[in-house]
């Protein structure tokens, strides 16, 4: 297969590839025709290396040409609505450039977190990739990330003040890590934001009694593991009620202008250090905070549920289930980690019914057919737009709905 995996040269692949994703029997044609041979296959593929980077990013104009990278907006609408990232990625150098091809366009903005701990051939190969851009770059500031603590909040922290030095001009930020992968394109997620009016969008909801210890006593670091005290912490420095959430937020740029101006949002951070877990109560706590722009009220009637809000679409393993019968979403084709479903291509027709614009988790080694399928149903919305007579063809020919 040559350099692009998801090449768009064969219209007649896409046709195909649509036919399959509408089909009511997408799960079962996935999983046979095409899920089986690519594990065989990836058993004799591995993931592309950093020295094929620091190879292939010698030239910038060849690598941008040749890896497919979007270079021009496709939109006007696009180009006067810019979006900036914040990407926290540590592995897996090909899933990042995966990731950033799926999301770049010329006139966004991308902050990239390495985590300190990575290898020294990964960060220099992030570095290799971003020095071909103007719009990327890497964090200023970089932390050593321990799953659950304050550095993952740290990291987007960083990118947050960074990207606020951007000459962009960008209107909304959202934040990835390196399992994420958009199930929108540019042209749509600009759509969502804009009907935002402003306003965020996360989850936020009532805290459970078990996770409230999350935030109720002082956590510390013990050989990489957060670890519980028994030393009970002072109540939190705000007037409203404590929310949680998880780690992924659609926030607007007056957000992240007020998370570094306010004092009060300043002593909230500072308290946050010691939890467990903070970036799944911190946001959620700032989105029901009166005083932050985009935000909204505590009161019950305004709670958001991570199905509702924008972000991400997660599925956990202990709510699938036969929909019918009232679980949330259906079971997972692909693999589960740490109760969270990392995609199989059965997913796919779900996961295109929803409104999110970033779904997770994704890992090329589990099913790099999803990934494929997805990098190709995007570029082929993102070229040819959702009202274009390819797509009149294809809903004509079999009465398809295309989302």
């Amino acid at each position: 297969m040559g350099p692009l995996r998801s090449s768009i040269s064969h219209i007649y692949f896409f046709r195909n590839l649509f036919l399959i994703l509408m089909s009511a029997s997408i799960s079962l044609l996935l999983w046979n025709t095409l899920r089986r041979p690519t594990c065989s296959e990836r058993s004799s593929l591995p993931l592309l290396t950093e020295a094929f980077y620091h190879d292939v990013t010698r030239n910038c104009k060849t690598y941008v040409t040749d890896r497919g990278f979007v270079m021009m907006p496709l939109s006007v609408e696009e180009r006067d609505f810019p979006i900036a990232y914040s990407m926290v990625v540590h592995e897996k150098i090909e899933m990042f450039e995966r990731l950033l091809r799926a999301v770049y366009t010329p006139q966004n903005v991308y902050c990239v977190h390495v985590d300190q701990k990575s290898s020294e051939e990964f960060r220099t190969a992030v570095k290799a990739i971003v020095t071909c851009f103007t719009n990327v770059f890497v964090a200023s500031k970089t932390e050593s990330v321990v799953y659950a603590s304050w550095s993952r909040v740290q990291a987007d922290l960083n990118c947050m003040k960074d990207l606020l030095k951007s000459a962009v001009q960008w209107k909304y930020l959202l934040n990835t890590c390196g399992t994420d992968f958009p199930i929108k394109t540019n042209a749509e997620m600009v759509q969502s934001l804009k009907l935002l009016n402003g306003g965020n969008s996360m989850e936020s909801e009532t805290t459970v009694d078990y996770k409230k210890r999350r935030w109720q006593y002082q956590h510390n670091i013990t050989n990489n593991i957060v670890v519980r005290t028994g030393v009970t912490k002072s109540p939190p420095p705000i007037s409203t009620p404590m929310f949680s959430g998880n780690a992924y937020f659609v926030v607007s740029r007056d957000f992240v202008h007020h998370v570094f101006d306010s004092q009060e949002v300043r002593a909230l951070l500072e308290w946050e250090r010691d939890t467990y877990s903070p970036d799944e109560h911190l946001w959620a706590t700032l989105q029901r905070m009166p005083s932050v722009p985009g935000s909204n009220p505590p009161h019950i009637k305004y709670h958001e549920s991570d199905m509702n809000a924008i972000a991400r679409m997660v599925k956990w393993s202990y709510l699938e289930g036969d929909v019918r019968k009232g679980a949330p979403y259906p079971p997972c084709s692909g693999a589960s980690r740490r109760a969270v479903c990392v995609y199989g291509a059965g997913d796919l027709r779900w996961l295109l019914q929803h409104h999110h614009l970033i779904a997770n988790k994704f890992d090329p080694e589990v099913d790099d057919v999803a990934i494929r399928c997805l990098e190709s149903y995007l570029r082929f919305k993102a070229t040819y737009g959702s009202s274009g007579s390819i797509w009149k063809k294809l809903r004509n020919e079999k009465g398809l709905h295309v989302p």
